[in-house]
C-alpha cells in the first residue's frame, strides 16, 4: 500500500500541511511573522491515528519546504518545538 502524501495548501504567508487518513484528518498550520519567519501554531492529529508519526511527518514536511524556500521556523505549537528539540539537524531553521 502507497504511502499517504501530505497536501499544502494556501501561500506562503499563511496555510497548512493536511495528510488525511481512514479515521481522520491530521494538520499542521502555519503564518508567516514578516523576515523570513515562518510560525508553526498548530498541529493535531485525530485520536484514532495518534502514535503512528504522522505529527512528525507533518513537521518534516514544514522543515523540508523552510529549507527550500530559505525561510527558518518559529515552532509556537507545543508539539513542533518538542520535535525541533529532539532534533539537531532542525537547529539551524529555528528562529526564536
Amino acid at each position: 500500500m502507497a504511502e499517504a502524501e501530505i497536501a499544502r495548501e494556501g501561500d506562503r504567508e499563511r496555510g497548512r500541511y493536511s495528510l488525511a487518513l481512514e479515521g481522520g484528518t491530521a494538520e499542521l498550520t502555519f503564518r508567516s511573522a514578516g523576515d523570513g519567519i515562518r510560525v508553526i501554531e498548530h498541529t493535531g492529529v485525530p485520536r484514532s491515528l495518534r502514535g503512528r508519526g504522522i505529527g512528525t511527518r507533518l513537521v518534516a514536511r514544514a522543515v523540508e519546504d523552510a529549507r527550500r524556500e530559505g525561510v527558518r521556523i518559529r515552532p509556537d505549537c507545543p508539539f513542533a518545538a518538542a520535535i525541533f528539540a529532539q532534533r539537531p539537524d532542525y537547529q539551524d531553521l529555528r528562529a526564536q
